[in-house]
């Protein structure tokens, strides 16, 4: 196998409403709101149609982009034996990812993102983690990590308890190890260990600027590169309108983005980054062709909603 992600299983869940529903619920337009008591999510989900599911979660996605490109893939993500659950398992599957988990009857649901579209095309979003926040080590097979050329982990799933254990455990027995540092928030909350682990455990750090910057407690992003070529690891900057940049030692190569898109909805673009990246880096692309390609993938995913090309 070539690339073996483990992170968050979250069903997304596609519903449209109509803007009375956004307000009768208290939810903020076009943000995303984290809903920790499972009556209230059961409650919400209770009231819509269904559109569409997708398998989703910020690595899953990466995974089934490096499969589009014909690479053969894993991914280990919780889920527990409910329909939910099983709509994931079937929606990986159909996308030639191979799914390494065996389902159970958990305590909590599979986790679920209702992602609701109002007439206007905005997209509100309310998260349930569900079971995909309580992977543990019994959960990672070390079989399949040991067999991948590589693991891709997120950020998004790093905690103090089982999760980190789980990561701990696949980073001992991996071949190489990247990981997406997910989010500022993430950052923030985590920064003693991420900083160990991109100085440490990653062979490749994917962050943006704003998460690589708050990492680092810095302003000025030479720092960012002065700290890049002192560890010697291979650290892959977006940089929104500047485009990306990879460092590692002192070969440095930037590219900027493509121009005059028509720019629907920025879901998933780090996710699919990420992928072409991954997929130039596993096939010996050079460095400057491994960001072209990330950037023809997230170029193409920020021009359709959904993050699934």
């Amino acid at each position: 196998m070539r690339i073996l992600g483990i992170g968050n299983a979250i069903v997304d869940v596609i519903c449209k409403v109509d803007e009375n529903f956004i307000n009768q619920n208290n939810l903020i337009k076009g943000n995303m709101k984290l809903i920790f008591d499972q009556n209230e999510f059961k409650k919400l989900l209770s009231n819509l149609k269904i559109e569409k599911t997708i398998s989703g979660g910020s690595v899953a996605n990466s995974i089934v982009g490096l499969s589009q490109q014909n690479n053969k893939v894993g991914f280990i993500g919780k889920i527990s034996d409910d329909v939910l659950g099983e709509k994931y398992e079937i929606g990986l599957k159909r996308e030639n990812v191979d799914y390494i988990y065996l389902k159970k009857k958990e305590k909590l649901p599979t986790g679920t993102c209702l992602i609701l579209i109002t007439p206007d095309s905005e997209r509100t979003m309310c998260t349930f983690l569900g079971t995909a926040g309580k992977i543990n080590e019994s959960d990672i097979s070390v079989d399949a990590v040991k067999k991948s050329e590589m693991i891709f982990l997120e950020g998004y799933l790093w905690d103090e308890g089982d999760p980190r254990k789980a990561f701990d455990k696949a980073i001992n027995y991996a071949n190489k190890v990247a990981m997406s540092l997910s989010d500022k928030f993430c950052v923030d909350r985590h920064k003693p260990h991420f900083l160990d682990l991109v100085k440490n455990k990653l062979d490749i750090t994917f962050a943006n600027e704003e998460e690589i910057m708050s990492l680092l407690n810095t302003k000025d992003f030479k720092e960012v590169i002065k700290f890049a070529k002192e560890i010697k690891k291979l650290i892959v900057i977006t940089r929104g309108e500047k485009g990306a940049i990879s460092i590692k030692g002192n070969d440095i190569n930037e590219i900027g983005v493509k121009k005059n898109l028509n720019i629907v909805d920025l879901t998933g673009a780090g996710d699919l980054f990420a992928s072409g990246y991954l997929h130039g880096y596993l096939n010996n692309f050079s460095q400057r062709d491994c960001l072209e390609e990330g950037k023809e993938m997230s170029s193409k995913i920020i021009q359709q909603i959904g993050a699934r090309l």
